[in-house]
């Protein structure tokens, strides 16, 4: 008999266990759908975007970053596969170009019976290139990349894994540099001077796009009107991490992650 009833208070203490955990850690992940949309042209020139437009540039091609069918940023260019389930793909802003003025001759052009635009934006509308995101596909999280010295008016990103070469401009704005920059990383894994930069005055493009080399590691870049420079790379370990989304199974395990 008191083996029976040894037997039962275990069951019925396992049944409690599981019954604590088993919801925690069974329930299903949400699943996430991140896509891009079809491409559409906007028009793009220096009269919107100084510093990021070719001279020759009349127009730019844009798509929709949509996680979960809603839109959260406006692209351009291609997108790179970091590694299975993150990628990197360049936003572009949509910004508001209305002067006041512009706000007071819309008032004053109303007639009786129209509805005044509260913004008083309409049709003020430019387009500008901006910094690149990190996607995460899985968990639908967004992130703007801050890569070392990296100007959106110079600098062309040439991607291989999860490195991104390109021609930087200093804080001062005074020098072109050759950086090459790792996700996730805080400090450039390279960063050479090429030459001095004259920001008022400087060849458009700054630099051709940066090529990569397999093996050995190996960087070249095309600074506009100067010899090609080449840099050896010393490989490294990914150092991206990509969170699982799953919450801890219990209280103990919350505390314990915490403490970490």
């Amino acid at each position: 008999m008191n083996v029976r009833r040894q037997l039962a208070m275990m069951a019925m203490v396992l049944v409690a266990v599981l019954a604590g955990v088993l919801p925690a850690s069974a329930a299903p992940r949400k699943v996430h759908t991140v896509v891009l949309g079809a491409a559409r042209r906007v028009p793009y020139s220096k009269a919107g975007d100084p510093a990021g437009a070719a001279a020759d540039e009349t127009e730019l091609k844009v798509r929709a970053l949509l996680v979960d069918g809603v839109l959260k940023e406006w692209t351009t260019g291609d997108a790179h596969d970091v590694t299975d389930r993150s990628f990197v793909v360049r936003r572009v802003l949509k910004l508001n170009d209305a002067l006041p003025s512009d706000k007071t001759a819309t008032s004053d052009k109303l007639t009786p019976g129209d509805k005044p635009d509260p913004t008083g934006t309409a049709g003020h509308w430019v387009w500008q290139r901006g910094p690149w995101l990190l996607v995460d596909r899985v968990l639908g999280h967004i992130v703007a990349l801050k890569l070392p010295d990296y100007d959106p008016g110079v600098s062309q990103v040439s991607w291989f894994r999860d490195y991104g070469a390109y021609c930087g401009v200093t804080a001062s704005g005074k020098s072109l540099f050759a950086v090459v920059a790792q996700v996730a990383a805080r400090k450039a894994v390279l960063a050479k001077k090429l030459e001095a930069f004259d920001a008022e005055n400087h060849p458009d493009p700054a630099c051709g796009l940066a090529e990569w080399q397999r093996e050995p590691l190996r960087i070249t870049f095309h600074p506009t009107g100067k010899d090609q420079v080449s840099f050896d790379v010393v490989p490294g370990s990914a150092v991206l991490v990509e969170d699982s989304g799953d919450e801890p199974e219990t209280p103990a395990a919350a505390a314990a992650a915490k403490q970490k």
